[in-house]
């Protein structure tokens, strides 16, 4: 090994294991996750040879893996990093994958493949050179794929993997790696010194075409902002802190009431006076009076600024047309493939997102805000919120009764989180704690919540949790799901009690399929009804939790959930003497299963 330059050096004799952890480190990654097999061989010998430097996480099974990873990535900004073997190895962290990519999360999955000496001999789980194209399905599901056939063409091709993943819009990517070629010697490499001597983002902006949109913005007598999951980074980037607080000085200086996608859910404070609060996908009854013309507004909105959403489906309940305005539409997004795709819009503006803001805000002080609008707008927000409820059933979201209503249990984790976990991770899964978490919870930043609406994987948050609480250690990490994807994935409860990492995992308990049923008596009405026809038996939960490690409550009413969240924040958290470790916790609330998520209430 020798130095060359400032920003690379030039190294000798290296193995093809070796340099794949050596980028990892450049990366500032130290944690993977995965199952092991024998077609790993080689970077599992020097994972332990270099055990000092990272933590190779087993799971119980290749898709919580992924979910990991993907849950590591969202709240580090980091690459999430899979290592799964060859054959039904690669094939289960498919979809954890393929979840990561539609959910633009950087997600690198490693797999192993059979020593390439033995290409198309039939090989126990080789998946190249039969019919099993591993390389070919992960081309056709993520952003990039590529199989490494000589330690010559590994730099090239790994380095590719981790520019494509950590583009500004993030994006999973894979590599596959033959098992004897992975052993062998690279005997000479230039390696970057930083990762900047390797991959970079864009910093681009469009200042002139941003000005102009804003000040048609600003006239408008109905203006609303957009913010969708894009300008996550943005918006909670530690590096820049005083970024949210900027937005939402500009935002207050014009009156200029913002919504959000439902992946972006509270990235912009849900209790603030100018929040209109979700969009689309179980809205908040606000957005939909602000948008149409009604007895409360009787002017229709006129002008609208949408910040890096795509403007997919469930972003905008099925491409409603009650989000063309009578005026201005102005898209920001860095993919130019998403601006004016499904509504047509008065100006599309390419830029990143991050500069884009921080373009607004420094115009924002440059103009001197319309009196008479602001008074006008204020007014006419102060009147909407004192009409209309935020909620489909608030009376239901302020009920004590028992069992514990879907809505209510919303209404004690939004209170318990304020209180006692202002800095934490949510993780909601797909099922109809998607409508209710959505809908009836309410939070404000340093909270983030995070789903994953594109793919709707069912589990993905048992897994991701974890993986967010070893990105995040020092927040409360959260996860509501249903008992349906908690028995997909809950397996992955054993991992987190493996390894001391203390999540809290709250399981809406109603023995069936509900989202399905309630769906399909919704579009297919039945007299007899669809209660019955998705059930999933009744296991029980408590008993399947503590058998992987976890400490388990079930609870019934609002008072016992409160008492069984103070536990669990206890326990989650462990001794600070360490002579109790952190545990993983579950919470097993028995909810009233009539109730209906406010997408099929009437």
């Amino acid at each position: 090994m020798s130095a060359k330059s400032d920003y690379y050096t030039t190294l000798t004799n290296t193995t093809v294991a070796q340099c794949l952890l050596k980028y990892l480190e450049l990366e500032g990654v130290n944690k993977l996750f995965g199952v092991p097999g024998g077609a790993l061989m080689h970077i599992l010998n020097e994972l332990k040879v270099q055990q000092k430097k990272f933590t190779y996480y087993i799971c119980r099974q290749e898709t919580g893996a992924a979910y990991m990873a993907d849950g590591f990535s969202r709240v580090t900004g980091k690459l999430g990093v899979v290592l799964v073997t060859s054959g039904p190895g690669a094939t289960n962290a498919l979809t954890g994958t393929m979840n990561a990519q539609n959910g633009n999360t950087a997600v690198l999955t490693i797999s192993g493949e059979v020593p390439e000496s033995l290409f198309g001999r039939g090989y126990l789980q080789e998946g190249v050179d039969v019919n099993l194209d591993v390389n070919a399905i992960y081309r056709n599901a993520s952003q990039y794929s590529a199989i490494v056939t000589s330690p010559d063409n590994f730099q090239t091709l790994f380095s590719q993997a981790i520019r494509e993943a950590m583009s500004r819009s993030p994006r999973a990517t894979h590599i596959s790696i033959p098992d004897d070629i992975a052993g062998q010697v690279i005997q000479s490499i230039q390696f970057p010194a930083h990762t900047e001597n390797y991959r970079t983002v864009p910093h681009c902006a469009d200042r002139f075409h941003t000005e102009k949109a804003f000040r048609q913005l600003i006239q408008a007598d109905r203006p609303v902002i957009l913010v969708g999951n894009g300008c996550r980074r943005a918006l909670t980037d530690p590096e820049h802190p005083n970024r949210l607080r900027d937005f939402r000085e500009l935002v207050e200086k014009f009156a200029i009431p913002v919504m959000t996608t439902p992946e972006a859910k509270a990235l912009f404070p849900e209790r603030h006076r100018l929040s209109l609060r979700c969009y689309g996908l179980a809205a908040c009854p606000w957005t939909k009076h602000y948008l149409l013309k009604d007895p409360v507004n009787p002017v229709p909105y006129d002008g609208l600024l949408v910040l890096a959403s795509s403007l997919q489906g469930l972003a905008t309940d099925r491409w409603d047309p009650m989000l063309l305005p009578n005026g201005p539409f102005v898209q920001i997004d860095l993919d130019h493939r998403v601006i004016g795709r499904d509504f047509p819009v008065s100006l599309g503006i390419v830029a990143e997102v991050e500069a884009a803001i921080e373009d607004l805000i420094h115009i924002g002080k440059t103009i001197t805000p319309n009196a008479r609008l602001i008074a006008a707008r204020n007014a006419f927000l102060q009147k909407l919120k004192r009409t209309v409820s935020p909620y489909v059933e608030e009376e239901k979201r302020k009920s004590n009764s028992a069992p514990i209503l879907p809505q209510a249990l919303m209404r004690c984790l939004s209170d318990m989180l304020r209180r006692y976990a202002r800095r934490s991770h949510v993780f909601i899964d797909s099922g109809n704690c998607v409508g209710w978490a959505l809908h009836y919870l309410q939070v404000d930043p340093p909270i983030q919540v995070h789903s994953a609406l594109d793919m709707g994987p069912m589990g993905f948050s048992v897994g991701a949790v974890i993986g967010a609480k070893l990105g995040d250690p020092k927040k409360i990490c959260v996860s509501i799901t249903g008992d349906g994807a908690f028995l997909m994935h809950g397996a992955e409860v054993s991992t987190a009690a493996d390894y001391d990492i203390g999540v809290i995992w709250i399981v809406l308990e109603d023995y069936d399929l509900a989202m399905v049923s309630q769906g399909m008596n919704h579009f297919f009405p039945d007299p007899d009804g669809w209660n019955h026809y998705y059930h999933i038996g009744k296991p029980d939960l408590k008993q399947y939790a503590e058998s992987l490690g976890a400490d388990a409550q079930t609870i019934q009413s609002p008072a016992q959930f409160e008492a069984a969240f103070h536990n669990a924040l206890d326990g989650a958290k462990g001794d600070e003497t360490e002579e109790r470790k952190p545990k993983p916790q579950v919470i097993i609330a028995r909810i009233n299963r009539n109730e209906m998520p406010p997408y099929y209430h009437p």
